[in-house]
């Protein structure tokens, strides 16, 4: 590929761009939870414990009530946000780094920025609204309720993973 500016860099750079702002997202997410771990601690320990929902007991054996649950289980969201962004940080770096280089290489160019939106997906659909949302009943929760917040990021990561995975660079 030549050195200047086509339809196939544009679309290469589009989504090295889509990769790097969530990375860059999912950085500032993680960089949140950690100086004000308590913000969203209440959060977590709200949705586990399932406070403030319908209280059925068909559903509350589910809750959780050990703190120490609690703490690892938001400790594990704040691995995996770190990860994740790491993940999409060094990804996004190595497909500009493959900008200009044949076809093969810069789809090849592309598994750690993959990688990085599937575990983004596995925590944002599966951990907060399969996990969260369903089995701790978060939806019945007006106060503590994170479903439309995971559905836009799911959204923009399966529209991001659908593109930087297509063949059309």
């Amino acid at each position: 590929m030549s050195g200047k500016f086509t339809t196939t860099t544009a679309i290469r750079f589009s989504k090295i761009l889509l990769v790097v702002f969530f990375g860059f997202y999912v950085l500032v997410v993680a960089f949140g939870n950690v100086t004000d771990y308590r913000s969203n601690f209440q959060f977590v320990e709200a949705v586990l414990s399932m406070k403030d929902t319908f209280q059925s007991e068909n559903l509350m054996w589910r809750a959780v009530e050990s703190g120490n649950f609690h703490h690892a289980a938001y400790t594990l969201i704040i691995l995996a946000q770190w990860i994740i962004a790491i993940m999409c940080l060094v990804g996004s770096y190595l497909m500009s780094g493959k900008l200009n280089s044949d076809q093969i290489d810069f789809h090849e160019s592309k598994k750690w920025g993959i990688a990085g939106l599937l575990l983004g997906l596995t925590l944002w659909f599966f951990g907060f609204q399969v996990i969260g949302g369903e089995w701790f009943a978060m939806w019945q929760n007006e106060t503590w309720n994170a479903l439309d917040s995971a559905f836009r990021i799911t959204a923009f990561i399966l529209g991001t993973l659908i593109f930087v995975t297509m063949k059309n660079d």
